[in-house]
């Protein structure tokens, strides 16, 4: 936890010396609308893609993964050897693949680079889960990677960190000016509203983001289905169910699992992962002309 918590310390620390370096050379104001935009640009874009660069380090840190570089026995090799073969059938790049010590069911995948990504699995996966189940789950994993999906995600969330920083802040402007009669100059109660907004803009961007990401799972279980078989992937998916697909994966790479747990109501909305039985039904329901083409997993 302590080792989590230092990370995320650190990466908005470097985050807010990049943005005050650049905004110092370039003389930007932020008190002028365009001066507000190019901040909160720097703001927005400059935590996601440090943490995105980031990824594969915080991923390894935060869950202890043993990357295996040798394979040590005849259970890492056949990860191996699954994880290369349906890279190269998906056209990306060899991954690094781990191990990482964990009692539920799960894995994930991270990087900046498709061609340079990570794929890791949990302990808990390698003796919960059959070679078929656990074959479909590194396609769902390996889809992830070939589709993109965390330079799509990092991108998504820096347009939506822009946009909550500029709303904030000019419906801040507003509210604060009516409330003090248009007197010059923001006091603390300005302060007070657009941090308030910012957590209610917040709550609505991850929605968005949230919604994004459990449409990226459909698409991933379906890569998966296509890499390792129809059959398999749905049994990957109803031996989840059976611990209600439990998570215990740092907030970084959390989207990225093969898991992300159970919610109801508002706190669906921001569930990164759709409910088990409806991939389930998705994937019963496709249609099997799914394919690979141009690298990316559909």
């Amino acid at each position: 936890m302590f080792n989590r918590i230092a990370l995320f310390v650190a990466t908005n620390l470097a985050v807010l010396a990049l943005v005050s370096v650049v905004m110092s050379v370039l003389g930007v104001n932020p008190q002028q609308f365009g001066g507000l935009l190019i901040m909160a640009a720097l703001f927005g874009f400059g935590g996601s893609f440090i943490s995105l660069l980031m990824s594969k380090w915080i991923a390894k840190r935060t869950t202890g993964a043993h990357v295996i570089e040798q394979p040590r026995n005849e259970s890492e090799q056949w990860l191996f050897s699954t994880v290369q073969r349906q890279a190269q059938a998906a056209g990306i790049g060899m991954p690094e693949v781990a191990i990482y010590d964990a009692p539920e069911i799960n894995a994930f995948a991270t990087g900046a680079n498709r061609n340079k990504a990570l794929v890791a699995v949990s302990t808990g996966l390698l003796r919960a889960m059959n070679r078929d189940e656990a074959e479909a789950v590194l396609g769902h994993e390996v889809s992830h990677v070939a589709n993109g999906d965390m330079v799509t995600m990092a991108l998504l969330q820096g347009v939506l960190n822009t946009f909550v920083i500029v709303l904030a802040r000019v419906v801040g402007r507003v509210i604060d000016g009516y409330l003090s009669g248009n007197r010059e100059g923001g006091g603390i109660g300005y302060y007070v509203i657009v941090f308030v907004l910012d957590m209610v803009f917040g709550l609505f961007a991850s929605m968005i983001a949230m919604w994004f990401s459990r449409h990226r799972e459909f698409r991933a279980d379906a890569g998966g289905a296509k890499l390792a078989g129809r059959d398999k992937m749905v049994a990957a998916l109803e031996r989840l169910s059976l611990t209600y697909g439990e998570s215990t994966l740092p907030k970084q790479v959390a989207a990225f699992g093969i898991s992300g747990g159970v919610g109801h109501g508002l706190k669906r909305l921001l569930m990164s992962h759709p409910p088990l039985e409806e991939r389930i039904t998705a994937l019963r329901n496709a249609r099997p002309e799914a394919s690979v083409r141009q690298g990316v997993v559909t």
